[in-house]
C-alpha cells in the first residue's frame, strides 16, 4: 500500500490519503490521520467531508469509533453543506453508526445542514424506517420541522413513497399531515404527483387532510396526479366527495386540460365519465382541452374529445386560432386529416391576424399538412 506519506491530500483527487482511509474502511490509516491532524478533504467532489464524516457516510461503527477517539476528530464538524457526520449516517440508513454518534452529547441529533434538513429529514426522505424510529426516541428532535423551502420529513417521505416511514411519522402527534410547503404543496399532493397509492390512501384516512386542497398556483392534489398519468391515484381520488373534478387552477387550466394537453388517454377517459366534467371548458387564454391535445399532437386523445358532442371542434382562442390552425401550425399531419372530416370545421377560417391554417402550415414548411389543406380546398 506505500506509506502514508506518499500520499497526495491536496491533489484534488478523490482518493486522497484521509478520503481512502474512511471511504474503504481502512481503520488503522485512519486512526493515525487523525491523530495527526484533523483534515478537510479539498477538492475532486468530496465536499470538505472530514474523516469521521466519510466513516458515517460509509457506515463502519469501527472505523467511527476509531475516529471520534481522536481529540481532533470532532463530531459536529460540518462539511462544506453543513452536513454533520450524523446526518450522513442517517441519510444513508446507518444504524448502528447513527446510534454511536448520538452517544456523543456534543452531537445535536437535530441540526440542519445548509438547506435546513435534518437527519430526520434525510433518513425520512431515504425511507430508512429504523433511523428514523431511533431519531423519533430523542426528545429534542423535532419531527415536523420544516426546511428552507418550507417542506417537512413527512413530506419527504410522502413524496418518494414510502410508506412505513409515512405511518410512523403520523403516529407522532405534533406531525401535521395536511402543512403545506413555502409552494403550498401538502404531503398529499407530493404523493399524489408521485403516483404513490397507498401513501394517498393513508394520508386520506386523516380527517385533517383536505383531499382538495390547492397549492400557490391553484393546483390541487388531483391536478397533480392526472398531469403526471396516475390513473389509479386519479381514480382514489375522485372516490372523493370534496374533489372537484373540473376545478381550474390559477391559468383556468382544468384537470381534464391538463390530461389531454399530457397525452393521458385513460386519465381523459376517467374525467370524462365524471358527470361534472365540461369537456369543452376554455382556460384563461380561451384554449380547450381539444386545443392542447391537438397542439401536442395527441391523436387518440383528440378522437375521444371529438367523440363528445359537448365539444366544440371550431373553437377558437382569444387570439382566433382555431384547433385546425393548431395542427397545421404544428405540423400534426393525422390531427389535420381527423379535423377535416368534421363538418363544423371551415379550414379557410382565418385568425386575428388574417392567417389561414394553409397559410400558417406553408409558413412553418410543413409539406404534408400543405398537401392536405390544398387537396381539401380542391374537394370543396
Amino acid at each position: 500500500m506505500g506509506h502514508l506519506d506518499d500520499w497526495d491530500i491536496d491533489t484534488g483527487s478523490l482518493f486522497s490519503r484521509l478520503y481512502c482511509a474512511a471511504h474503504f474502511r481502512i481503520v488503522e490509516a485512519l486512526a493515525v490521520l487523525v491523530g495527526r491532524e484533523y483534515y478537510r478533504i479539498k477538492g475532486g467532489g468530496s465536499e470538505g467531508y472530514s474523516s469521521l464524516a466519510w466513516a458515517a457516510h460509509n457506515r463502519k461503527e469501527g472505523t467511527v469509533e476509531t475516529a471520534r477517539s481522536q481529540e481532533e476528530a470532532n463530531p459536529k464538524t460540518l462539511d462544506n453543506r453543513g452536513r454533520t457526520p450524523l446526518l450522513h449516517a442517517a441519510w444513508n440508513g446507518h444504524e448502528e453508526v447513527v446510534k454511536t454518534l448520538l452517544g456523543r452529547e456534543e452531537v445535536h441529533p437535530d441540526k440542519p445542514d445548509d438547506h435546513g434538513q435534518t437527519p430526520l429529514f434525510h433518513a425520512a426522505g431515504e425511507g430508512h424506517e429504523e433511523v428514523v424510529k431511533i431519531l423519533l426516541g430523542r426528545p429534542d428532535v423535532h419531527p415536523d420541522k420544516q426546511d428552507v423551502g418550507g417542506r417537512t420529513a413527512l413530506s419527504q417521505a410522502a413524496w418518494n413513497g414510502h410508506e412505513q416511514v409515512v405511518k410512523t411519522l403520523l403516529g407522532r402527534e405534533e406531525v401535521h399531515p395536511d402543512k403545506p410547503d413555502d409552494y403550498g404543496e401538502t404531503p398529499l399532493f407530493h404523493a399524489a404527483g408521485e403516483g404513490h397509492e397507498e401513501v394517498v390512501k393513508i394520508l386520506l384516512r386523516r380527517e385533517e387532510v383536505n383531499p382538495d386542497k390547492p397549492d400557490s398556483s391553484g393546483r390541487t392534489p388531483l391536478m397533480h396526479a392526472v398531469f403526471n398519468g396516475h390513473e389509479q391515484v386519479v381514480k382514489t381520488l375522485l372516490g372523493r366527495e370534496e374533489v372537484h373534478p373540473d376545478k381550474p387552477d390559477d391559468h383556468g387550466q382544468t384537470p381534464l386540460i391538463y390530461a389531454a394537453g399530457e397525452g393521458h388517454e385513460g386519465v381523459v377517459k376517467i374525467l370524462l365519465r365524471e358527470g361534472k366534467i365540461n369537456p369543452d371548458q376554455p382556460d384563461n387564454f380561451g384554449q380547450t382541452p381539444l386545443m392542447h391535445a391537438v397542439f401536442n399532437g395527441h391523436e387518440q386523445v383528440v378522437k375521444t374529445l371529438l367523440g363528445r358532442e359537448e365539444v366544440h371542434p371550431e373553437r377558437p382562442d382569444e387570439n382566433g386560432h382555431t384547433p385546425l390552425f393548431c395542427a397545421a401550425a404544428k405540423g400534426h399531419e393525422e390531427v389535420v386529416k381527423m379535423l377535416l372530416e368534421q363538418e363544423e370545421v371551415n379550414p379557410e377560417k382565418s385568425d386575428h391576424e388574417g392567417l389561414t391554417p394553409l397559410m400558417v402550415a406553408q409558413s412553418y414548411g410543413h409539406g404534408r399538412v400543405i398537401t392536405l389543406l390544398e387537396h381539401h380546398a380542391r374537394r370543396m
